[in-house]
Parts: C-alpha cells; structure tokens; sequence
C-alpha cells in the first residue's frame, strides 16, 4: 500500500527565515509518511498542484 501525500502548513517562526525576510507569514509543505518531500512552497495552491502531480506520478523537481 502506498502513502498518501499530504500538505502541511506552517506559520510564524516556523516559516524558514529567508521565506520571512521577504514578508511570508506561513508556508507549505508535502509530507509523506510524516518526512517533508518538498521544499517550503509560497502557496497553497502550488502545493495542491505539486500534489496532484505527484499523485498522478508526473515527475519533476519537489521545491519552490
């Protein structure tokens, strides 16, 4: 059986510092298996894109 992919968010001091120095609040992540698989992403939307691309086992680079 396969792990399901999933989105974390973080927010406030969570928020890796470069992200916060540029006025981000939160950021998002893939998880599986509780491990991140991607880089911090900027946006929810691109990490649900980044998800269903996955899901659909398109590959490509997992980072913002």
């Amino acid at each position: 059986m396969m792990s399901q992919v999933q989105i974390m968010s973080v927010i406030g001091s969570a928020v890796p510092a470069q992200l916060r120095n540029l006025g981000m609040l939160a950021c998002w992540y893939l998880v599986q298996d509780g491990e991140p698989i991607s880089g911090p992403l900027t946006s929810l939307p691109a990490a649900r894109a980044l998800s269903q691309r996955i899901g659909t086992g398109q590959s490509g680079k997992l980072s913002a």
